[in-house]
């Protein structure tokens, strides 16, 4: 599966663009701030009907317009698929493949699988538990579609039920019965959640500890840790054990959404622990074993997206995740660099189709290919380069 084109209008800092890819590799250079994150951003919005920077789609729209829009031609399983997304100020997001428009988001999840490597990922090491349920939410949901619906409605459930604990420490009803129907729904959905991701954490170790190892040289030993108030404990039980507690915080204390993974390196935290070069190659680890994951699972290749990710490396690593990438397990790439020589070098030694497009502020400066790569006719129209309704 690959990305042939893409056409943006009005998203973030480009007013009108369109760009036609190789099946390989791709790479946009330039100085900071001209918007080559900003390219991935778009592919990955059409992976996951949404920005992976801002949650606000407004916030995406091109200042003093009142719509963006972002097209995509992919090859996917040997068939053409066109995937629109169009946002206009105060309505619903319009979500469309082939011109027809999803009932559900959630829907289109898996359907394009990606994976992603920025350095906004260090909020996996340095920020709060939140973070790391969003990166195995993120595995997870590209393949199994009941986890995905499942976990909408733990959370709508979730949301109910702290809503009647307010509303119970306000008025001074308990109303158990009300309680009892949403520790129900919560259990009923909670607990497929938490063996999902448990069997998830046990599979996903080994492959994680491979890719660190072969990118440090075997230096350091790694570990994840899932921890769940769930394991070993009958989630009913806990969560009548703690409604008083729950009444006092006015929200529910226990469940899977308290769920976290536990960070080392050499048995210690790496949060506190790590150098930067250990936590990027850590998160480039992580991100790597997802992407091997998500292939083994789907039988068939995301698009991989490297975010200026040899920045604070050392050579010897670079190197590592070059080999890596390199390999025909990995698919379409796209790279995003402020140094040309060094993608230029990257190139020369994965000897792989390619193509390098320099960015100027929201504009197309240049093209060009360290090797004559051999790209699909990308000139089919999609026929929906048009504003949303």
């Amino acid at each position: 599966m690959h990305l042939r084109n893409l056409s943006l209008i009005n998203f973030k800092n480009y007013r009108n663009i369109q760009l036609e890819f190789s099946p390989k590799i791709n790479c946009f250079v330039g100085y900071n701030g001209v918007g080559k994150t900003n390219l991935l951003d778009a592919i990955y919005y059409l992976s996951f009907c949404k920005s992976y920077f801002d949650p606000v789609d407004s916030h995406n729209i091109h200042h003093e317009e009142n719509f963006f829009l972002i097209q995509g031609g992919f090859d996917r399983d040997g068939a053409t698929e066109n995937i629109y997304c169009g946002i206009r100020r105060n309505q619903h997001k319009q979500f469309r493949r082939n011109k027809v428009e999803y009932d559900k988001l959630s829907d289109h999840i898996g359907f394009i699988p990606l994976v992603m490597i920025s350095p906004a990922d260090i909020a996996l090491i340095s920020e709060g538990s939140e973070e790391r349920r969003k990166f195995i939410n993120n595995v997870i949901s590209q393949y199994d579609k009941k986890y995905l619906e499942d976990l909408i409605r733990y959370n709508r459930a979730l949301q109910q039920r702290n809503i009647l604990l307010k509303q119970m420490t306000s008025t001074g009803n308990n109303d158990k019965d009300a309680i009892d129907l949403w520790n129900e729904q919560l259990v009923m959905f909670g607990e497929p959640i938490k063996e999902k991701r448990m069997r998830f954490s046990e599979r996903f170790l080994p492959v994680f500890r491979d890719f660190y190892q072969l990118i440090s040289s075997g230096l350091e030993d790694v570990q994840i840790n899932y921890n769940s108030q769930l394991v070993g404990n009958d989630f009913r039980t806990l969560l009548d054990n703690s409604l008083s507690r729950d009444l006092a915080l006015q929200y529910t204390s226990q469940g899977i959404h308290k769920d976290d993974l536990d960070f080392r390196i050499k048995g210690h935290p790496i949060k506190l622990t790590g150098s930067q070069g250990q936590q990027k190659t850590f998160l480039v680890a992580l991100k790597l074993a997802q992407f091997n994951f998500i292939s083994e699972v789907n039988g068939f290749k995301p698009i991989l997206l490297l975010d200026d990710i040899f920045d604070k490396l050392d050579r010897s690593r670079v190197k590592q995740i070059v080999k890596l990438v390199a390999e025909n397990n990995f698919g379409q790439i796209f790279i995003t660099d402020t140094n040309p020589a060094r993608l230029h070098e990257i190139l020369h030694d994965i000897h792989s189709d390619n193509l390098i497009f320099t960015i100027d502020y929201g504009q197309l400066a240049g093209q060009e290919s360290v090797f004559l790569p051999d790209v699909a006719d990308t000139s089919e129209e999609t026929g929906e380069n048009k504003p949303p309704d």
